[in-house]
């Protein structure tokens, strides 16, 4: 374990300095952040002096350079909007991210594991082939799509639900149904498929031969050999929620790392943005490494191939 470990974390080295990098030049191709906090009439020494004042002033190569040397020290920099470690902003408003994508994946992962059983019960039958069709639909319907049917059915023509902000659970409901439609579905395709090899297996033939019950035979022989391949798709699935949260936190006004994204390269927020993405690429190789890890704890061919 330990060994499938290191590995991973330095196969996560290469591709997390790549991410530093782009971000940092690409966030320079959105503009001088001189023409949004100084007034149109700012005169060419007014300019300079803003530069320098914010590190603007030198080479790229240079300001990348000193970037990545405070980066080391954890030091983010400073907001050019409100002058506070950006860290801090990036730090506050992870967490709304990290409840919205926990909550959408662990109703997509208890409802796939029910309806995907159930439909890998009995294959082809009336309940498989509902789950099938619906769960196919539900796979290839696009997120921005599902937020914006929701916002017009719901909350303008209906007035069900708010339309923004995280004060009562009917806030929470927009949000979360729009990120949790895609992933359940995807999930519960997996797991009926891997339900449906694992039921006929010699194990679950024996179990039922020894009088195990039927909903021991399912959910305590079968889904357990199931889970390993589930689990692998849930993990990139919640990667994706990650990084599809940053359109869904845009249209519902969720204080989230995606809006925080979005708001920083509108304001041209250099700090703010670096360390946004910085933070959010950690926590996705950080799942990717536990995803793995749980993968190999579930089956010890994982294990045999990192220890060779």
């Amino acid at each position: 374990m330990l060994t499938l470990l290191r590995r991973r974390a330095v196969s996560s080295v290469v591709p997390l300095l790549v991410v530093v990098l782009g971000v940092f030049f690409l966030a320079r191709l959105t503009g001088d952040p001189a023409n949004l906090y100084l007034p149109l009439s700012a005169t060419p020494e007014m300019r300079a002096e803003f530069a320098a004042r914010n590190g603007l002033d030198d080479p790229l190569i240079t300001q990348f350079g000193d970037y990545l040397a405070q980066v080391v020290h954890l030091d983010f920099g400073e907001s050019l909007r409100t002058a506070q470690p950006a860290g801090e902003a990036v730090l506050r408003a992870f967490p709304a991210t990290l409840q919205l994508a926990g909550w959408t994946m662990l109703l997509a992962i208890v409802g796939a594991v029910v309806i995907g059983s159930l439909a890998a019960y009995r294959p082809n039958s009336a309940t498989d082939r509902i789950a099938s069709f619906l769960s196919s639909t539900a796979a290839s319907v696009p997120d921005f799509w599902i937020a914006i049917m929701g916002v017009l059915v719901f909350a303008v023509t209906l007035g069900w639900l708010p339309t923004s902000g995280t004060s009562g659970a009917a806030a929470w409901v927009l949000p979360v149904a729009t990120l949790l439609i895609r992933p359940f579905g995807v999930l519960v395709q997996v797991v009926r498929g891997a339900m449906v090899s694992a039921l006929s297996a010699p194990y679950v033939k024996v179990a039922r031969a020894k009088g195990a019950s039927e909903l021991r035979v399912v959910f305590g022989h079968a889904l357990r050999n199931a889970a390993a391949p589930a689990l692998t798709v849930a993990g990139d699935l919640a990667v994706g929620l990650v990084n599809g949260a940053v359109v869904v936190e845009t249209i519902f006004g969720w204080p989230g790392i995606g809006k925080l994204m979005i708001d920083s390269v509108l304001q041209r927020d250099f700090a703010v943005l670096q360390a946004a993405v910085l933070l959010t690429a950690l926590a996705i190789f950080a799942l990717n490494i536990l995803v793995d890890l749980s993968h190999a704890l579930l089956d010890p061919r994982v294990r045999q191939r990192a220890a060779a």
